[in-house]
């Protein structure tokens, strides 16, 4: 005889819970199905002499991808002498990554990584350029030149406002002792007791720099640049785009938007690749 111990649990699996009165059924949330990876596209053109300019600088820009890749400064590349053919042929080939960068002011700047990592495309008022780096140059010059000034410790205080201003005061001390050298200095929101007034209160009082980012891939990573220099918003959001994650950094550039030198180098291999199957 087999004691209950040895039998199979009851009341688990389909079927083993009552329905609803009104006859429906419990519907569990879907899991996350979509998950942005890279894939070889191989444009489909006849390789002849009118597109030789597309295909000469799609080589110029793996080349380059492997010297920044190996430590050389960021190098672009100007589309706006390219024909109608030509240009075509660039922009299918780079196709659209993970990463969108706006820089604002004036001139206003969108940078959109393509496919390949570190190769962004620009776009601007008369601006067509493919820029080759870790993260574009711009994005550095001008994150924190002030789209709405700081106001500081003047900034108001509402009531409710009581964390703020030490984790204010740690910021500004990490910024004016920034070393571009030394690690990332963060201070997770996420596991520190705060108000929605102590979050409204940081927001005027680092003001708002000149570059916001979106980083795509199994959610979003949103990153916004304050008027404090060297200091970043860094939010990352699940699937169902459920803030997860709430930091400031303390850094040059957060780590989430950076293309390594690997990826550099591995982008240069797969834009030789997409050029020999054209060819």
């Amino acid at each position: 005889m087999v004691s209950n111990f040895h039998m199979p649990p009851v009341g688990y699996g389909p079927g083993s819970q009552p329905t609803e009165e009104n006859g429906e059924q419990l519907e569990y949330m879907k899991m996350p199905q979509d998950m942005r990876a890279y894939s070889t596209h191989i444009p489909e053109v006849e390789a002849g002499e009118e597109l030789a300019p597309a295909l000469t600088l799609l080589r110029d820009i793996a080349a380059a991808a492997a010297r920044v890749g190996h430590g050389a400064a960021n190098i672009q590349f100007d589309l706006s002498d390219l024909d109608e053919a030509n240009r075509a042929l660039i922009s299918e080939t780079m196709g659209e990554g993970e990463v969108s960068v706006k820089i604002h002011d004036v001139p206003a700047i969108a940078a959109q990584e393509s496919v390949f990592a570190g190769i962004w495309c620009l776009r601007g008022a008369g601006l067509d350029k493919i820029e080759v780096g870790s993260v574009p140059q711009g994005a550095l010059d001008r994150a924190f030149e002030p789209r709405r000034n700081a106001q500081g410790v003047n900034a108001p205080k509402a009531p409710g406002v009581v964390n703020a201003p030490p984790l204010y005061v740690e910021l500004t001390d990490k910024s004016a002792a920034f070393d571009p050298a030394a690690e990332a200095h963060v201070v997770n929101l996420t596991l520190l007791p705060h108000t929605e007034q102590d979050l409204a209160w940081l927001d005027t009082a680092m003001g708002l720099g000149s570059v916001d980012v979106l980083s795509r891939g199994y959610g979003n990573c949103r990153v916004t640049s304050t008027a404090l220099p060297h200091v970043w918003r860094v939010q990352f959001y699940n699937s169902m785009d459920t803030l997860i994650l709430d930091t400031f950094e303390v850094t040059k550039m957060p780590e989430v938007v950076i293309a390594a030198a690997e990826d550099l180098i591995d982008s240069s291999e797969r834009v030789v690749e997409v050029v020999e199957a054209i060819t």
